[in-house]
């Protein structure tokens, strides 16, 4: 007697659905090859040489291979290395208190017992319409907050967003009531049901949101010229920011003096300091990625 005996009754699938799905795959691959191009082309370009891309242009593969822009960039690596630690740090606070006050408000005025709270939300709202303006910030943030060379000036500018609030609180409106309801009848309080209820069903949401904040702080710059005048205390941004002026200027200098200035790869500096600075937000996103369709889908249903 045989253990294992072939299916003789497999379903096959129609040659039309086989045709489908070939021609679905190819589809798709061909657009991830279109998407990874432009990833291909700036790091081909970070390490080709500045007079291979003045004849040139940029090219897939690099046609004069020189890693001058890198060490350009690496001259000095204790200023890298710091810049790193000062967004990584600024980035990570301030996504996780964001994130905890954007949910917990969230939370607050999705409630239906809350009075007044389709009122709350449109003050919320209300305050994306208008500001008070770059003078006035600034004045409140140097002068009365003291906040100049201070960390808490990059943080709070970006610390709470309206759009994520509005995303977090139609997705925790669309939690069942009655999980609540069960949850007071155990005698869960308010903060008992945020933190063992509303966080963990709210898993994709706060992904998405999660990625949205670290983005905006990490790419964060203009804060830091706003406020930052001591170098040490520079984010990885604007430090490049800097530097990429500086190389500019030299190379405007260089073709303008009548003096011999040392060539800067200007064109290629650009590229690398894309590698350098998107290096860890491309780390971040695979881990996130399983969520954040869902969470951006779900978070749009109902308002």
């Amino acid at each position: 007697m045989k253990l294992f005996q072939p299916r003789r009754n497999a379903i096959k699938m129609p040659a039309s659905t086989v045709v489908f799905n070939v021609a679905g795959y190819l589809l798709l691959s061909f657009f991830a090859i279109i998407c990874l191009l432009p990833f291909v082309f700036l790091i081909s370009a970070s390490f080709t040489s500045e007079k291979a891309i003045a004849l040139s242009g940029f090219s897939l593969i690099p046609k004069e291979f020189s890693t001058d822009a890198y060490r350009l960039l690496f001259r000095n690596p204790t200023d890298i290395l710091r810049a790193y630690g000062v967004s990584g740090m600024i980035t990570l606070s301030g996504s996780v208190v964001g994130l905890f006050i954007i949910s917990m408000t969230a939370y607050v005025l999705s409630r239906p017992y809350l009075r007044y709270r389709y009122q709350i939300t449109f003050y919320f709202y209300f305050t994306t319409l208008f500001s008070g303006g770059l003078l006035s910030v600034y004045i409140l943030f140097v002068r009365y907050l003291g906040l100049k060379n201070n960390y808490l000036a990059l943080i709070l500018p970006l610390l709470v967003n309206v759009f994520y609030l509005l995303i977090m609180r139609s997705f925790i409106t669309a939690i069942p009531e009655s999980i609540f309801e069960s949850a007071k009848i155990d005698g869960a309080g308010e903060l008992t049901i945020f933190l063992r209820l509303v966080l963990p069903l709210s898993t994709s949401a706060l992904a998405t949101i999660g990625l949205f904040l670290i983005l905006d702080y990490w790419n964060d710059w203009y804060h830091a010229m706003l406020y930052m005048s001591d170098y040490k205390k520079f984010p990885l941004q604007y430090m490049l920011y800097n530097l990429l002026s500086a190389s500019e200027a030299i190379a405007r200098l260089s073709r303008t003096a009548s003096i011999s200035v040392v060539e800067v790869p200007s064109r290629a500096v650009r590229m690398a300091m894309t590698v350098v600075a998107t290096g860890p937000i491309l780390l971040v996103y695979p881990f996130v990625q399983r969520y954040f369709v869902k969470g951006v889908t779900l978070g749009a249903v109902k308002g």
